[in-house]
């Protein structure tokens, strides 16, 4: 998307607190109506970004553009931004109506005018018949209702939202998500979301910025980022994965994976600039089967690797099981109930997968210091394992 057609355009934009980094360099731009979520880990620069699109932090450098005007310098009041705050920030001394009401105040809105605006805000999150309770009288879930009602009763250009069902139980978060996808959805709003939780991120937005040390990693739909990772932050950081790193040698048709005396091929598609990478497997990928079967499967074009079942746990809609491969690689794999044979732990088992199933990306510690933990681990054993040694 273009800089001059985006609804939301962000330009190297960067924030520093004398020697500390908070943002290195954003760029990113949204569409008109668009929902669009700043993912990642604490202190990967997510909330410091939304603060100042809504202008309570000033950049050190880089340029804002809403709607087509520079707000660099617009005063927060003078921006039309809506805000949803993580701890909702609302007044105790006000009732609801009253606190949905204050922007409007702030902005001058006749009391006839006012009071029809807030009633329409209360409806639309539910909360008509609590006009005269006040906070403390409230659920956390209403009272975060109550926060998303002030922050669209003005008819705002841009909603910012940062961690709002991060207080809430998982149920209630639930509840709530369908509720604000909801309400983007009828009043076709401009939602840039902040949440480390990526179940969530997948649920609400259209497109997602995976963040890491003050960068965007990544930007796609859930479903890009996740089948498609370009780096092994994002692949570590969005569900589990079983990375595997070594020498890389490209041949004809497909590329092949060394590691000491594992050798796995890659889809010819998947290539990167230097002799070294990290073939990237997604759990639900792979499959199993009996020890005896790796030669014909090896024979069919398929990955396989034999190893010993050392854990198995039973998750409803899955079943994963570990795998101890040669190296004190553990393998992750997940796989249907009904799908699964008949095993135990301490069995030998092969683990399988095409090597279409794999994404090939550049090696050598490519994700920084800032990598969260290996994305592979074992459930019972302290300082678990990856794949890779």
């Amino acid at each position: 998307m273009a800089a001059d057609t985006a609804y939301l355009s962000l330009r190297g934009v960067a924030k520093s607190y004398r020697d500390q980094v908070a943002v290195a360099d954003i760029s990113l731009d949204v569409n008109r109506g668009e929902f669009v979520t700043l993912l990642g880990p604490s202190g990967s620069g997510k909330t410091t970004t939304l603060n100042m699109i809504a202008g309570f932090v000033t950049p050190t450098a880089g340029s804002l553009v809403l709607d087509g005007r520079h707000i660099e310098a617009v005063p927060p009041h003078r921006r039309n931004i809506g805000v949803v705050f993580q701890d909702y920030a609302l007044f105790p001394h006000m009732t609801v109506a009253q606190n949905v009401r204050f922007p409007l105040r702030q902005r001058k809105l006749s009391r006839t005018a006012a009071t029809a605006k807030v009633r329409e805000a209360l409806e639309l999150v539910n909360l008509a018949p609590f006009a005269d309770r006040y906070p403390a009288q409230l659920s956390g879930g209403q009272r975060q209702r109550v926060a998303v009602a002030r922050a669209i009763v003005f008819d705002p250009q841009l909603l910012l939202m940062d961690e709002p069902l991060g207080a809430l139980d998982r149920a209630l978060r639930e509840r709530l998500q369908t509720e604000i996808r909801r309400l983007h959805r009828d009043l076709g709003i401009t939602v840039l979301y902040v949440t480390h939780d990526q179940s969530e991120a997948f649920a609400l937005s259209d497109r997602i910025a995976v963040c890491n040390a003050g960068l965007i990693e990544q930007l796609g739909s859930g479903e890009e980022l996740y089948r498609a990772p370009k780096t092994l932050f994002v692949a570590r950081f969005l569900g589990e994965s079983n990375i595997f790193e070594g020498q890389v040698v490209n041949g004809h048709g497909e590329a092949t994976l060394s590691q000491g005396n594992l050798h796995l091929k890659v889809s010819a598609a998947e290539t990167v600039d230097g002799p070294t990478g990290a073939l990237v497997v997604r759990p639900e990928s792979m499959g199993l089967a009996p020890p005896e079967e790796l030669t014909s499967l090896v024979e069919q074009g398929l990955n396989a690797v034999r190893g010993i079942v050392r854990e198995l746990r039973y998750f409803g809609s899955e079943r994963k099981v570990w795998v101890e491969a040669p190296g004190d690689r553990i393998i992750l794999v997940s796989c249907r109930p009904d799908q699964q044979l008949t095993i135990a732990p301490g069995d030998p088992v092969t683990v399988a997968w095409p090597p279409s199933a794999g994404t090939l990306l550049p090696g050598g510690g490519a994700t920084g210091s800032n990598s969260p933990a290996p994305a592979v681990q074992h459930p019972v054993t302290a300082g678990a394992a990856t794949t890779s040694n």
